[in-house]
């Protein structure tokens, strides 16, 4: 564990991926000192698990994700009442889905997808519900320099309208309200504040490769999906009450599991905006 003059106590989660943060209140406003040394973390492990929280404010959860920059706007999603900045995790025992099943970057359909998310969550069921990540520095890193130089210059297709269409019906959200963006990403995006390669599809959203058959397509993508899949990369995280999470979506992809029907798991969450992949 290192403390810093902060006060923010930082704790490796594994040896690759994720850290646990302590030392900080997020329900209140946290200092410039504070906030350069969680950047840090950010940018160093990925995934950073804030411990021993109480609630957020909304309007405090909102302030500090714009610290990171401007927010994102999901395309689709139902938001909090009087917050549009927020998007409400909610799965119960009348839900048809559960948000973030399967492996995923969040919305990477989207032509500047976000760049991180944070979500905190305020009602558990009693056991399950974890949420899993995977290192796509890790991935990529171990690949053959001659897979490598395939991957080069290939280009994704990220599409949403097979995910978004219909899944928000129940919770009040109207089809002719929704968007269904589609966008053309690399398979390798360079990040642009660490400089580290990592493998950007997913099998939420990377329907092919341009130029290519779908056969061909998905004779790679289906590699990459299972490759990047594996547990080598992977955390695994068990939520306590008000723990807060926030990943870089440049370097990671994650999944929720849904276990824990039919009891309830309740949260909130904040995007921001990221920049064109490259």
């Amino acid at each position: 564990m290192i403390e810093k003059q902060s006060g923010i106590k930082i704790e490796k989660f594994s040896p690759s991926l994720g850290a646990i943060i302590t030392g900080v209140d997020l329900s209140k406003k946290i200092n410039n000192e504070q906030f350069s040394d969680i950047f840090q973390a950010f940018l160093d492990h990925q995934v950073l698990f804030f411990q021993e929280q109480s609630e957020i404010p909304p309007d405090l959860h909102i302030e500090f994700g714009k610290k990171f920059g401007e927010l994102h706007s999901h395309p689709a999603a139902p938001t909090m009442q009087g917050y549009p900045e927020i998007f409400e995790i909610h799965a119960h025992k009348g839900s048809k889905i559960a948000n973030g099943e399967f492996w995923h970057s969040d919305v990477s359909c989207d032509k500047q997808p976000p760049l991180g998310t944070m979500l905190q969550l305020h009602i558990l069921p009693e056991t399950g519900g974890d949420t899993m990540f995977s290192n796509m520095y890790a991935a990529y890193d171990v690949l053959t320099e001659e897979y490598k130089n395939i991957l080069d210059g290939l280009v994704a297709i990220h599409e949403s309208e097979h995910i978004y269409k219909g899944r928000y019906n129940d919770r009040g959200v109207a089809e002719d309200k929704i968007l269904t963006p589609t966008a053309k990403h690399p398979l390798v995006r360079t990040h642009p504040e660490t400089g580290k390669k990592a493998i950007y599809v997913n099998r939420t959203f990377t329907t092919g490769i341009e130029g290519m058959s779908k056969q061909e397509s998905l004779s790679i993508l289906n590699f990459l999906f299972e490759h990047c899949e594996h547990i080598n990369y992977q955390i695994r995280y068990r939520w306590s009450l008000n723990d807060m999470a926030f990943w870089d979506n440049r370097c990671a992809m994650h999944r929720a599991i849904w276990d824990y029907w039919p009891n309830e798991r309740k949260g909130r969450r904040v995007t921001i905006k990221g920049d064109i992949p490259k």
